[in-house]
């Protein structure tokens, strides 16, 4: 605001100078016109183009702008309080409540007012005039400088509230930040450490069992304590996945991801692994044809299908899991069904929360991140539970022809 003011007062000023010249008594009149012309304009174009650098030093140096007014004031003389140079009058008070809050409002309101009833009362000596026009400018000056004071103060405080909410969006970016890398984490420990754990405990009670038996049998105890052992190596494994996900730089993290190869190999090793008989159908008997998807989305993904097929074993009692894989014009589908008990009645997302099961709200969160549909129930079948999932792909960007 200081700025586009003293653009104005520049403008005025070299509008009046040719009249101040003219009127300026020969000699030293002219002489001192002309160098109150030549600092008023240059102190107006300064500060008006390099504010940033010259603001501050008018800020603490009032000085300066009382000096400024007593070159305007020679120009004044010689003008005449009838031409443009009255407003650059009225921009002194302007500018000290801009710079100097209301005190120096005050100060420079009383000097520039006192200057213009001196010069007005000097040049209309002898033509008396209506008080009124006399007092006009002097009072302009007053509520110039108090319009500067009070739009300082309001720029101040818009400053302050503006700031005030940078800080509460920074907060609230920072908690959201904090609750999304809580839920991330929630679910990486969901779907690798936390099942692989629980397996290690069902084999070491197996082991238990056995061994307090009233009489163990050797190899039994041995297989189950070769299950304990390779649980909890495939735990270790999982722990020392997720700390190098967790310190892996995003920026030299890879683009892709064999997604369809890494899928098809965990549905081989999860059918040899639960003794399910396992399906994966692609077009042309192959997942070749698939487009790659980015590895954050790729991750989400493969992590879902995993879910799925867990879920299959674990909780539906199923016999057979078929992966199905669609390519419809620029929407991917993957269905993974089961032909277990599916879900109970009435199954929600909030009562799963409630009863301590986090798979389905991971599904559903990991599905979100990906920019996915997801959708989980019966389908088109008559029993069971089918996870299905729409990806859009992204559109490639058209071809600029290029002429021969």
């Amino acid at each position: 605001m200081c700025r586009q003011v003293f653009g104005f007062r520049l403008a005025m000023i070299v509008v009046s100078a040719p009249a101040a010249l003219l009127n300026a008594a020969p000699g030293l009149g002219v002489r001192l016109a002309g160098a109150a012309v030549v600092v008023t304009v240059m102190v107006s174009y300064v500060l008006f183009r390099d504010w940033e650098r010259f603001g501050p030093l008018l800020l603490r140096h009032p000085s300066l702008l009382a000096a400024d007014t007593l070159f305007g004031s020679f120009l004044l003389v010689s003008a005449g309080p009838d031409t443009t140079l009255a407003y650059v009058s009225v921009c002194t008070p302007l500018l000290a409540g801009l710079v100097y809050s209301w005190r120096g409002a005050a100060c420079f309101a009383s000097l520039q007012a006192l200057i213009l009833l001196v010069v007005h009362t000097a040049l209309k000596a002898g033509r008396p005039e209506p008080v009124a026009e006399a007092l006009l400018l002097p009072g302009l000056c007053v509520i110039a400088g108090a319009m500067g004071s009070t739009l300082r103060n309001l720029m101040l405080r818009f400053g302050a509230a503006t700031e005030a909410l940078t800080t509460a969006r920074a907060r609230l970016a920072a908690a959201e930040a904090v609750s999304a890398e809580r839920a991330r984490l929630a679910r990486e420990m969901h779907d690798s450490v936390a099942k692989t754990l629980y397996g290690v405990a069902l084999a070491a009670d197996g082991l238990a069992a056995t061994a307090s038996a009233g009489a163990p049998d050797p190899a039994r105890i041995r297989r189950q304590a070769e299950l304990v052992s390779r649980s909890a190596r495939r735990a270790a494994a999982e722990s020392r996945e997720l700390l190098a996900d967790l310190r892996r730089d995003p920026e030299r993290a890879p683009q892709e991801i064999p997604l369809w190869r890494l899928l098809a190999h965990r549905a081989r090793e999860f059918g040899r692994r639960t003794g399910l008989e396992v399906t994966c159908h692609w077009p042309a008997h192959h997942p070749a044809p698939f487009p790659a998807l980015p590895a954050p989305v790729a991750r989400h993904v493969l992590a879902i299908a995993t879910e799925a097929l867990e879920n299959a074993h674990r909780h539906a009692r199923a016999g057979r899991v078929d992966v199905r894989v669609t390519l419809d014009g620029h929407l991917l589908g993957l269905a993974i069904h089961d032909d277990g008990t599916g879900l109970p009645p009435g199954t929600t997302l909030e009562r799963l929360r409630e009863q301590g099961h986090f798979g389905v709200l991971g599904m559903v969160e990991r599905a979100a991140q990906a920019g996915a549909r997801i959708r989980i129930g019966r389908g088109t079948h008559d029993r069971g539970t089918e996870v299905r999932l729409d990806i859009p792909l992204p559109r490639p960007a058209p071809r600029t022809p290029v002429n021969p």
